[in-house]
């Protein structure tokens, strides 16, 4: 028998605002990637289309969409994964430091990118 009691109410009320706060947050990613596709001239609702939405993204930075599937191969995802926030950052006008701002701070510097004044200038 164990010594630990707990009180089940209040694991569910702290797992209800764990719920809650990760859906506000994936809802805003949403809304970003939303705003970013539409400066990119590509449909908003894109984002909200499993799959489409990376190669979406993918063709607003490389320029050629299909180069998602380069996420399916284990360890090159990784490193696709961050080339692709360097290039999407390029593809905006935007620096090196904004782009490692971008692989570190995503939920910081992807409102700035969509809801900023940066201008899509296309694959770099």
């Amino acid at each position: 028998m164990s010594t630990y009691s707990y009180d089940q109410s209040a694991l569910m009320a702290s797992m209800t605002v764990y719920m809650i706060l990760c859906l506000a947050i994936s809802i805003f990613a949403i809304v970003c990637m939303w705003k970013i596709f539409a400066k990119a001239n590509r449909p908003g609702w894109a984002s909200i289309i499993p799959l489409y939405n990376m190669y979406t993204l993918f063709d607003i930075a490389w320029g050629n969409g299909f180069l998602f599937l380069l996420l399916c191969i284990p360890f090159v995802n990784f490193v696709v994964g961050i080339i692709v926030y360097v290039k999407l950052a390029a593809a905006f006008g935007k620096s090196g430091g904004f782009a490692v701002g971008l692989i570190f701070l995503p939920i910081i510097f992807l409102p700035i990118l969509a809801f900023g004044n940066s201008i899509y200038q296309g694959p770099q």
